[in-house]
C-alpha cells in the first residue's frame, strides 16, 4: 500500500512541477527601450532594461486616457548607481513564477516589481558588499503642451481626422525634499464632447457614460533616504524630457523605493486622498508575500511545457505562449482591458518604425488608446477561458458592461427601437470612433451609420464578448447574471434593427419564410454589402441558443453553402479586406470541427473556399492557425504555430508585431494562444477531445480548463499519452484521445 501512494504521489508530483515556470534571462545590457523586458502586475505594466549602466523603465497604467483619449504612460524612471554594475557578470532576469524582474551583477541586485492588489511600483535595491550612491530620477516628455502631427494623431481617438491644433496638454509635477508627484487632468472637455456633437447625440448627452471628463491619473516617487538634488534636462529616443533627480543621502546598502499610483474622476481632492490612502495601505514585505502568492497560484491555473524530443524546434513557441500569459496577466485587476495594439508595454515608436514620421514620444500606439477594435480584442480573451484566468477576462467583459446603454442610446435616438447598436471600433463609452464615424458626410444620411468603407453595418463583434461572459459561466463558477441584460440588448438589437430596415423597404419585415433579412450587412470588414453574412448568423445562433431565446433563434436564417462550402453570405457587394469570415463558423461559433457534423464541408472551405487560401497568413489577428487546429489539420497547424509563435523581431521574443496593428501586438500573442491551446485539446458536448492537431512527436505537459469546473492534465512523451489526470474524475470517461493522421 505504501508502495502505491508513493507511486501515486510521484505521478501528482510530475504533473504539478510544471507550477514553477522557468526564468526568462539576458546576460548582457540592451541598446534601447526596444531591447526591454515586461514586468508588472494588478493593472500596471513596465518595460524594463539596462542602458550605458543605468537601469529604467517605463511605467503604464491602464485607464490612463487622457483629454484625447490616448493611453499616456506615467513616465520614465532611471537608477544610477555609483559604484556601478558589473558588465562581465550582468544578469537580467524576468522572474515568472514571482512576477518580477532582477537586474544583478551577483553583487547588487535591483529588483522592480508591481503590487497585485494595490496600484504600486517597488524598485528594491540590495548590494551585499559595498555601500551605495544611488540615483533614482523621474523624467517626463510632457512638461509643456505637445502639438500633435498627422502621425502621432494616431494615437488618439481623432486618428486621421485630427482637428488644426491637436495637442497632448501637459503635466503636473510638484517636487518636494523627499518625493515628487506627477499627474495629468483631464478638464471638463474632451474627445467624447467632439463625439457627442459630431454624431448629433447632444439631446441625451447627460445619459450617456462618459469616462473622460475630470479624469485625473499619476502619482508619487518616494524613498526613505532619497533627497531631491537637481533638475536636468535631455534627449531620448526621439523626445526631449525634463529629469527630476533624487539622491540618497549617504552612501547605503539598501534602498527602496516606492511608486503609488491614483486614478480618480473627480475633484483634485479626490485623487489626493485616493493616493494618500493607498500609500497608507503599503506593507512592503507583506505585499511582496502576497504578490508572491498571487503570481505562484496564477501558474498553478493552466500552462502548456515542451518535454523536448528529437525535434525541439517546437520549444521556443511553448516558451513564447507562456512569456506572453504572463504579459496578460499583469493587468488581471484593471478597470480597463488589455489594449490589443501594444498592452501596457509599447516603448518608443521610432523602434518599430524607422520613418521619419514616427520619431514620436513614448506614448504613440497606431490606432488609438481609448478606442477598442472589437475584432482585434477579441483574440486577446478568448485564450483566458482555457487557460481559467477568469480574473483576467473581466475587464474586457466590464468594458462592454459599461459602455453598451450608450449605445442603447443610439438606437432609440436614430431608429426609435431598442437593443444595443455596438460597432466595431467602438469608443471606451460606447460610441463610434470619431474618424470612423466619417467627418465627410452626405446631407441627409442617416446619423447612426459609420460612413466607412470598411466598417458599415458592421456590428456583430460584440457577440463575441457575450459568448465569452456565457462560455465563462460554463466553465467555472463565473457569475453571468450581472451581464444577461446586456446580451439580450445585443441580440435584440439585429431582431428589431433588421425588421425595421425592411420595413424602410417595404411592407412586410420578414422573408417569405419568417425569417430575418440581415441586409445590409457585412462580414467582418470584408465582404461589404452582405445578404445574411455567414459570420453574423453564426453569431446569432450560438448565442441565442447559449441563453434558450427559442422565439428569437426561429427568425435566424440559415448559413448558406454552396459547392459543399461555407459560403461568407448569400450575396456581398465587394471585398474590402483580408477576412475569411465563412470561416467563422468553425471559430469563435464552433458550428463545425473535430467531432462536430459536415466536418469535410469545412475543411473543403478552409483549402478551397474561395478568397481562403488567397487570405492565408499567420501575421497579426490572423486565424488560420485556429482554424487549422479546430478541424484537426495536424501538419497545417503545425506549419502556421510555427511561424505564428516564433520569436518576435524585438530582443524579447513575445513582443511581435507590428503586423496589421502596432508592437508589442496582442492580438498576434492571443491568437496563437488560442491556436496552440485548440491543438492540444477541444471540447464537443460531453467530449473532450485531446492532441487533436498536436504533432505526435512533440512530447509536452499541459494543463488546461474546460466546461463544467473540468481540468485535465496530460503528458505526451515519444507519442504516448503517459499521464493523465481528470477533475472532477466523473468527467474522464468523456475524455478521448484524437490524434489526427
Amino acid at each position: 500500500m505504501k508502495k502505491v501512494l508513493f507511486l501515486c504521489f510521484l505521478a501528482f508530483a510530475l504533473l504539478t512541477a510544471h507550477a514553477q515556470p522557468a526564468n526568462y534571462e539576458w546576460t548582457s545590457p540592451s541598446r534601447n527601450s526596444s531591447e526591454s523586458m515586461p514586468c508588472g502586475g494588478g493593472d500596471i505594466g513596465m518595460n524594463v532594461w539596462v542602458e550605458q549602466g543605468d537601469v529604467l523603465f517605463y511605467l503604464s497604467r491602464s485607464g490612463s486616457f487622457d483629454e484625447n483619449n490616448t493611453l499616456l504612460k506615467q513616465g520614465r524612471f532611471r537608477i544610477s548607481l555609483s559604484p556601478g554594475l558589473d558588465e562581465q557578470s550582468f544578469r537580467q532576469i524576468l522572474h515568472l513564477k514571482e512576477g518580477y524582474v532582477e537586474v544583478t551583477d551577483g553583487r547588487i541586485s535591483i529588483q522592480i516589481w508591481a503590487d497585485v492588489k494595490k496600484p504600486v511600483v517597488h524598485v528594491d535595491i540590495e548590494s551585499k558588499k559595498e555601500a551605495l550612491n544611488i540615483v533614482t530620477t523621474y523624467e517626463n516628455w510632457r512638461t509643456r503642451d505637445i502639438l500633435m502631427t498627422k502621425r502621432e494623431a494616431f494615437q488618439s481617438s481623432y486618428k486621421f481626422a485630427a482637428p488644426k491644433g491637436l495637442q497632448t496638454r501637459h503635466d503636473s509635477i510638484s517636487v518636494s525634499n523627499s518625493a515628487i508627484t506627477f499627474l495629468h487632468r483631464n478638464g471638463e472637455e474632451t474627445v467624447f464632447d467632439a463625439t457627442v456633437e459630431q454624431q448629433q447625440m447632444q439631446r441625451v448627452k447627460d445619459k450617456l457614460y462618459n469616462p473622460l471628463k475630470n479624469l485625473t491619473f499619476g502619482g508619487r516617487m518616494k524613498g526613505e533616504g532619497l533627497v531631491f538634488v537637481d533638475t536636468i534636462s535631455g534627449h531620448y529616443a526621439s523626445s526631449d524630457y525634463k529629469g527630476w533627480m533624487f539622491a540618497t543621502d549617504r552612501p547605503r546598502k539598501k534602498l527602496q523605493v516606492q511608486i503609488t499610483l491614483a486614478t480618480t474622476q473627480g475633484n483634485m481632492v479626490k485623487w489626493n486622498d485616493q493616493l494618500a490612502k493607498t500609500e497608507r495601505q503599503v506593507k512592503h514585505d507583506y505585499d511582496r508575500k502576497q504578490t508572491s502568492r498571487w503570481w505562484q497560484q496564477f501558474w498553478q491555473r493552466s500552462y502548456i511545457e515542451a518535454l523536448g524530443s528529437y525535434d525541439e524546434s517546437y520549444q521556443p513557441l511553448v516558451r513564447n505562449y507562456t512569456l506572453f500569459r504572463y504579459m496578460l496577466g499583469c493587468n488581471s485587476r484593471g478597470q480597463w482591458p488589455t489594449k490589443f495594439n501594444g498592452g501596457l508595454f509599447t516603448f518608443d515608436p521610432e523602434y518599430v518604425n524607422t520613418a521619419a514620421e514616427y520619431q514620436l514620444t513614448p506614448d504613440f500606439r497606431n490606432w488609438g488608446g481609448g478606442v477598442h477594435t472589437a475584432q482585434n480584442q477579441r483574440l486577446v480573451y478568448w485564450p483566458m477561458l482555457k487557460s481559467g484566468d477568469y480574473d483576467l477576462l473581466q475587464p474586457q467583459l466590464e468594458f462592454y458592461q459599461n459602455i453598451y446603454q450608450n449605445a442603447e442610446e443610439r438606437s432609440r435616438l436614430y431608429w426609435g427601437h431598442e437593443g444595443a447598436c455596438l460597432t466595431e471600433q467602438i469608443e471606451n463609452y460606447g460610441l463610434p470612433c470619431y474618424p470612423e464615424y466619417g467627418t465627410k458626410r452626405p446631407k441627409g444620411f442617416d446619423p447612426g451609420m459609420e460612413r466607412n468603407a470598411w466598417l458599415e453595418y458592421e456590428w456583430d463583434t460584440c457577440l463575441e464578448f457575450c459568448m465569452m461572459a456565457l462560455e465563462a459561466s460554463r466553465y467555472s463558477t463565473f457569475d453571468v447574471a450581472r451581464y444577461l441584460p446586456m446580451i439580450r440588448s445585443c441580440l435584440r438589437f439585429f431582431d428589431e434593427h433588421y425588421q425595421y430596415l425592411a420595413n424602410q423597404r417595404g411592407a412586410k419585415r420578414l422573408d417569405g419564410n419568417g425569417k430575418l433579412v440581415l441586409y445590409p450587412g457585412s462580414g467582418g470588414e470584408t465582404f461589404k454589402g452582405a445578404y445574411n453574412s455567414t459570420s453574423t448568423i453564426a453569431a446569432l445562433r450560438t448565442v441565442a441558443t447559449a441563453i434558450g431565446d427559442t422565439t428569437f433563434l426561429r427568425r435566424i436564417p440559415d448559413i448558406t453553402i454552396k459547392d459543399s462550402m461555407i459560403a461568407p453570405a448569400l450575396h456581398y457587394e465587394r471585398v474590402q479586406n483580408v477576412e475569411t469570415t465563412q470561416l467563422y463558423p468553425v471559430f469563435p461559433w464552433r458550428m463545425y470541427g473535430v467531432g462536430r457534423p459536415d466536418l469535410e464541408i469545412a475543411r473543403n472551405t478552409y483549402f478551397n473556399g474561395e478568397y481562403a487560401q488567397k487570405f492565408r497568413s499567420h501575421v497579426g489577428w490572423k486565424q488560420d492557425l485556429i482554424w487549422a487546429a479546430c478541424l484537426g489539420l495536424t501538419d497545417e497547424a503545425r506549419k502556421l504555430l510555427q511561424l505564428k509563435m516564433a520569436n518576435g523581431p524585438h530582443r524579447f521574443p513575445a513582443f511581435w508585431g507590428p503586423g496589421f496593428d502596432w508592437t508589442p501586438d496582442h492580438n498576434w500573442g492571443g491568437s496563437g494562444m488560442i491556436g496552440m491551446q485548440e491543438m492540444l485539446m477541444q471540447e464537443v458536448g460531453d467530449k473532450i477531445y485531446l492532441f487533436p492537431a498536436w504533432p505526435r512527436e512533440w512530447s509536452v505537459r499541459f494543463k488546461l480548463h474546460a466546461s463544467r469546473n473540468t481540468t485535465i492534465e496530460a503528458e505526451l512523451r515519444d507519442g504516448k499519452v503517459e499521464k493523465l489526470k481528470v477533475l472532477p474524475k466523473d468527467r474522464q470517461h468523456d475524455v478521448v484521445i484524437a490524434f489526427s493522421e
